[in-house]
């Protein structure tokens, strides 16, 4: 699938959904602070390193503008979201797509706003004819492993025991 297409595939998920604060709803480049401002809190609240909420803010008004960065939001306002980021791949037809991120703030958690967000996301990556979600999960986060496992992801493949690995090099 072309990249120029993937938003007429994207129905399941508007920015009209948002009179229900449990539907998640695409972000537009309006949303841009709102979602800036969660990806830095949630970096915050893990001890991760962030480039700030203005950095974010900026970079987000232009990938929100396209259709291979999608950040979904749950709430009004908002209190989680969920960003993914699409990608063709050799070994399926359709886009590939990462969860970037699944946060929720600290107070609303086991709501199942997560669980609101990450079905969404599985909608939207089917929509566009994907096949394939990947996700990063930290090893010793147990309760994060534990939550996308009860949801049908796994961290080997067919056959295998040994767990995929994730490597990465900045550059």
């Amino acid at each position: 699938m072309d990249a120029g297409s993937r938003g007429e595939h994207d129905e399941a998920v508007t920015a009209s959904d948002s009179a229900s604060s449990k539907t998640p709803r695409r972000a537009t480049t309006a949303d841009s602070a709102i979602v800036a401002q969660m990806l830095h809190d949630f970096n915050t609240e893990f001890a991760t390193p962030s480039p700030g909420p203005g950095r974010l803010r900026s970079r987000l008004a232009s990938l929100l503008a396209g259709d291979d960065v999608v950040a979904l939001l749950i709430g009004e306002p908002a209190t989680g979201l969920a960003v993914l980021s699409f990608r063709l791949n050799v070994w399926y037809k359709g886009p590939v797509a990462i969860l970037d991120e699944l946060y929720v703030r600290p107070g609303l958690r086991g709501r199942r706003l997560g669980s609101a967000l990450l079905a969404a996301a599985c909608d939207l990556v089917r929509n566009r004819g994907g096949e394939l979600i990947e996700i990063n999960v930290d090893g010793e986060d147990a309760d994060t492993r534990r939550f996308y496992e009860a949801r049908g992801f796994s961290n080997t493949e067919p056959n295998h025991t040994d767990p995929l690995l994730y490597y990465y090099r900045e550059l």
